[in-house]
């Protein structure tokens, strides 16, 4: 996958593109990445990107001809164009593996108040909020969008490590132990060093959905699950939970 991310501050994304998992993958030709400024793009001698709003309003507004040059110099219109706003459709992981699907995807950080609508009408295929609140950077809400993705692609990360994730089967992963099995006072449950596997498997998807009814029990909503499954959330309902 190529990913292009188009910002005022390429500096605050650099090291991400260089450490970790996402270098490793930049090495082994997983990933191939590049951070343009926009800035670079401005006609003017002072490389001017802002501009006030028409109509009147606070803030400043990024300037068209910049963004559009910015975007034709990575062929954009022959990507999947990605604009960060609090204004989008909410961030998923759905969406997260849409996108892992695309050979090529450009990321557009906006500042400000954001960018001329002209651009979003002629360039961007998908406007994107990672979240209900508003953040001063487009820049952090690319590497959200980002960290989501890559680490989707075949390879990055192994088959098995993603399968039981928070989200993986429309539920929130279950709690995690390591050594040592008495921690302050503290023990790690009995079944998780039992070497019963079936019991281990049981116990785990019960906690996933304890989990889930307590933190974000919409994901539950219209699953219509069955048998076992549906017997232990009434048990957890029963317990205390909600649904």
């Amino acid at each position: 996958m190529r990913i292009d991310v188009l910002t005022l501050f390429p500096e605050i994304l650099e090291g991400f593109f260089s450490s970790s998992i996402m270098a490793r993958a930049v090495e082994r030709n997983l990933v191939s990445y590049g951070l343009v400024n926009i800035r670079d793009y401005a006609t003017d001698k002072h490389h001017k990107c802002d501009d006030e709003i028409f109509g009147g309003g606070a803030g400043m507004l990024m300037l068209p001809g910049p963004v559009s040059s910015a975007l034709d110099a990575v062929d954009a219109k022959n990507a999947r164009v990605v604009y960060v706003t609090p204004g989008g459709r909410l961030f998923n992981q759905a969406y997260a593996r849409d996108l892992a699907g695309e050979e090529r995807i450009v990321i557009l950080c906006g500042r400000y108040e954001g960018i001329d609508q002209r651009i979003i009408d002629a360039y961007v295929d998908d406007e994107v909020s990672v979240g209900d609140y508003v953040l001063s950077s487009g820049e952090t809400a690319a590497l959200v969008i980002v960290d989501a993705v890559y680490r989707l692609i075949p390879g990055v990360i192994s088959g098995e490590s993603l399968d039981e994730e928070s989200f993986e089967g429309g539920l929130l992963e279950y709690p995690q132990y390591t050594r040592p099995a008495v921690y302050d006072s503290m023990q790690v449950p009995e079944v998780l060093v039992s070497g019963h596997h079936a019991n281990i498997v049981k116990w785990r998807m019960k906690k996933r959905l304890e989990k889930t009814l307590l933190y974000r029990p919409d994901l539950l909503q219209g699953k219509g699950l069955e048998g076992e499954l549906r017997a232990m959330i009434l048990e957890l309902i029963e317990q205390g939970g909600e649904a």
